[in-house]
């Protein structure tokens, strides 16, 4: 018998109700899961978190997490796409930052659960 099922098939509808008049809807999941993919990767998420405290340019992050330029650029192009990072230029030098200020609420949680560990 699989643990994982139910031993026979009956449909809670109250329950599946309840559960659609509170679902996310498909917008809001789709905000929430960005905000995860943008932390789910290591690097990507050192990037953020440094992000969050002051700009920084590409050669900055490389150096910082002690990667090739052009893996820095890679993740931030995917951040940028996300709509969670945006750039400015000042001369030759391109700065970026996070504009959306959700992921530092997200991290701090991760944090503060992590730590309850």
């Amino acid at each position: 018998m699989n643990n994982d099922k139910c031993g026979c098939r009956i449909v809670h509808q109250d329950k599946v109700d309840q559960a659609k008049a509170h679902d996310l809807g498909p917008a809001t999941t789709e905000g929430i899961s960005t905000l995860f993919k943008a932390c789910g990767d290591p690097g990507r998420l050192r990037i953020v978190y440094a992000l969050l405290r002051q700009e920084m340019c590409v050669c900055d992050l490389a150096a910082l997490l002690d990667v090739s330029e052009s893996a820095v650029s890679h993740q931030l192009r995917l951040l940028r796409t996300m709509g969670l990072v945006a750039n400015r230029r000042e001369g030759t030098v391109l700065y970026y930052r996070v504009v959306d200020k959700r992921l530092a609420q997200l991290i701090d949680l991760a944090g503060l659960l992590q730590a309850r560990e």
